[in-house]
């Protein structure tokens, strides 16, 4: 069987948040030009998804949270994150939310979050302490999950 990966549950999310805006728009409350701060979420989210993907391919290890990892990568993006990607992928939902000032938005900002705490980090976390041990422990206790 065939799992859904978190790139899906974040195009789905970021999906129904622009439905929502534009069909159910509640409580407008930031307007032009702060709305437009989105954008720098956006960059930045997009620019830890491609450094941290960079770096699964170079090292040749799984993107995939689910599989068991090769290499374990404390460098780049991951020295702010234990999960980049999905730090990234959070900062573009959170900054297209803020571009469109819904309050409807943000909700789906923080389902991807809890989405991902609920379906993906336990067994990827796991994963990691499997095939990395104390380094992987030692890790977790000076680097934060998300930051």
């Amino acid at each position: 069987m065939k799992k859904i990966m978190p790139p899906t549950y974040f195009i789905v999310l970021l999906v129904f948040s622009i439905f929502f805006h534009s069909f159910f728009p509640l409580i407008k409350f930031s307007y032009f030009p702060y709305n437009y701060l989105g954008v720098l979420l956006i960059v930045f989210g997009i620019f830890l998804n491609i450094k941290a993907d960079s770096m699964f391919t170079k090292s040749r290890t799984t993107v995939k949270p689910h599989l068991m990892p090769s290499f374990f990568h404390v460098s780049g993006p991951f020295k702010i994150s234990r999960h980049p990607m999905y730090l990234g992928m959070f900062l573009i939902l959170l900054g297209a939310a803020l571009i469109m000032s819904s309050l409807v938005t943000f909700i789906f900002s923080f389902l991807f979050v809890i989405l991902m705490k609920i379906l993906f980090i336990p067994e990827e976390e796991k994963n990691m302490e499997k095939a990395f041990g104390k380094k992987y422990l030692d890790y977790k206790k000076k680097v934060r999950q998300w930051i």
